[in-house]
């Protein structure tokens, strides 16, 4: 099977890293999956040392570019199927496939509704399956006009890392400057005012009265960073704040850490949560959105009230006082994502709704 996946997003974020692991997992299985990116983005640099093939195209009026890089590719019907990463892939694929050959897959990871306007119906309309990458997701896009025959729930995945050893989780902290009695918190997101990095904040100066030696590593870049080191200069805590920035060896994050908080406040899914669970680190979240497709609370992980500081503290001063709680949710954590949110799972799934599509063709 030879797929055409297509995705115009220069930088990297969860849907690039769903892309690269979903390109990887094809080639494993004998499947010579190409790529449509555009030149220089972080995609076309980590897939091109994978040996994925990679047709590169303007970042100039990049949709047109990759619109007729797209036709041009389909003209010997080498290409049996095209898969689009993003809206700007899926402008670009629906400019490109003006009739019902090769089948059309769209990937959809927000729950924002579709837009009303003509351009954005036609688009989903053309498309043969809409992956959505959680049963939240595509509730949304359901109910405000997606065709329900053509959505698929297919979760998306992480590779399942072998657990740390004392001295690579030992080298881990001192990366970040943590010593042996520091309690670490971890962040993975980008700093945007909805992934909730303020309520994190804020429960980290609460912490320092029962836990003076807590600390909170924030992996991650964006505007918002200001308005945090500002907010926790404010709470008197930012001695015990770490901006990391965007950290590309992000498994010295995880490594390192005790507790993963994920505060975001709208959210697909969430692939920073998925990898804190399979390096085993107990870790708590919001309700709402998909977050609960994800953590069993109580069991798997703990979820807590939205915008609620003293929760999170609650649920971190919970875990801490209970070596056994912190074991077990780091265990079944784990397990949960072995079960069901595994980098192979995800490839297997798409796989089954490819060769569906290319069967039924």
């Amino acid at each position: 099977m030879i797929p055409l996946i297509v995705d115009l997003e220069t930088e990297w974020r969860g849907g690039q890293n769903q892309a690269f692991l979903l390109l990887k997992g094809l080639y494993e299985r004998g499947h010579a999956a190409e790529l449509v990116t555009p030149h220089g983005s972080s995609l076309s640099h980590r897939a091109k040392k994978e040996g994925i093939y990679v047709h590169s195209v303007s970042r100039g009026a990049f949709r047109l570019s990759a619109a007729a890089k797209i036709r041009a590719l389909l003209a010997d019907g080498r290409i049996e199927l095209v898969h689009v990463n993003e809206a700007h892939g899926l402008t670009a694929a629906w400019l490109a496939l003006p009739n019902r050959n090769p089948p059309l897959v769209v990937s959809r990871r927000v729950g924002f509704p579709l837009k009303r306007g003509w351009l954005a119906r036609a688009r989903y309309r053309r498309a043969d399956a809409i992956l959505a990458n959680s049963q939240w997701v595509a509730e949304q896009a359901e109910a405000s006009g997606a065709p329900k025959e053509k959505l698929r729930v297919v979760y998306e995945g992480v590779e399942i890392p072998n657990l740390p050893t004392d001295a690579i989780r030992a080298a881990a902290r001192k990366k970040w400057s943590l010593n042996e009695k520091d309690i670490a918190l971890g962040c993975v997101g980008a700093l945007e005012p909805d992934k909730g990095h303020e309520w994190v904040i804020r429960a980290l100066a609460e912490l320092g009265t029962e836990f003076p030696n807590c600390k909170l590593l924030i992996a991650g870049e964006g505007k918002y960073r200001e308005e945090l080191a500002a907010l926790a200069k404010q709470l008197k805590c930012e001695d015990r704040l770490i901006f990391a920035g965007f950290v590309r060896g992000i498994a010295a994050v995880y490594e390192a850490i005790d507790i993963f908080v994920f505060p975001s406040l709208f959210e697909g899914l969430g692939t920073s949560l998925l990898s804190a669970m399979s390096y085993g680190v107990p870790s708590i979240t919001f309700f709402g959105c998909a977050l609960g497709e994800i953590v069993e609370d109580g069991a798997s992980g703990m979820q807590v009230e939205a915008k609620n500081a003293g929760a999170i503290a609650e649920a971190v001063k919970r875990i801490l006082r209970d070596r056994g709680l912190a074991k077990k949710l780091g265990e079944a954590g784990r397990a949960r994502i072995e079960e069901k949110f595994s980098a192979e799972k995800m490839v297997e799934n798409t796989l089954a709704v490819y060769e569906e599509l290319i069967g039924r063709g």
